[in-house]
């Protein structure tokens, strides 16, 4: 909760060990497993990373913020969770900005899309490099890469709340604003 009378805010990703296809689908995603989890926390300016053997511990750190905020988190990173934990993450104060921007555009944008357009800055691979690299035994280069996107999430938030609108690009390549309420 509120840490020397600032609002813990975390933000928060992560990776998994296998593919949709390898699961049987998006009514599976609980099966996906956790290869790596990165949260940044504003009441102590702290990265924690975090690979399945600490799974509880994210958990932990999860219900002790006054706000998560992510991309996808209650249909993608919240049931990875699931498969650990009986937990309702549901529950949780969260910011889904993905959801968020599906509300208000009436269809889903990717966070490279935002993060691209918004940023001028982009992903530095995506989940399916991610679970190559796991599979290899990088698991340095899989946190690094879900860093890097907490990172972007982080930034893309920031840049929502101080101007009240982010970018993306719709199908047509063309950048269009979104206005935004976090």
């Amino acid at each position: 909760m509120e840490r020397g009378g600032r609002i813990n805010i975390l933000y928060f990703d992560l990776e998994t060990q296998r593919t949709l296809d390898e699961v049987g689908g998006r009514h599976n995603i609980h099966k996906l497993r956790l290869a790596a989890a990165v949260t940044y926390g504003t009441a102590q300016a702290a990265w924690h990373r975090y690979t399945e053997n600490r799974v509880q511990a994210l958990i932990e750190e999860l219900k002790s913020a006054d706000l998560v905020v992510g991309y996808n988190l209650l249909e993608f990173d919240y049931e990875v969770l699931r498969g650990y934990s009986a937990e309702p993450f549901q529950q949780l104060p969260t910011l889904d900005m993905m959801q968020h921007l599906a509300q208000r555009l009436g269809f889903r944008v990717s966070l490279a899309s935002v993060a691209t357009a918004t940023l001028r800055t982009g992903k530095s691979a995506d989940g399916l490099q991610a679970v190559r690299w796991y599979r290899q035994g990088l698991i340095d280069k899989v946190l690094d890469y879900c860093q890097k996107d907490v990172d972007i999430t982080k930034k893309v938030h920031e840049y929502g709340q101080q101007h009240r609108f982010v970018y993306y690009w719709d199908k047509q390549y063309q950048r269009k604003m979104a206005p935004v309420a976090w």
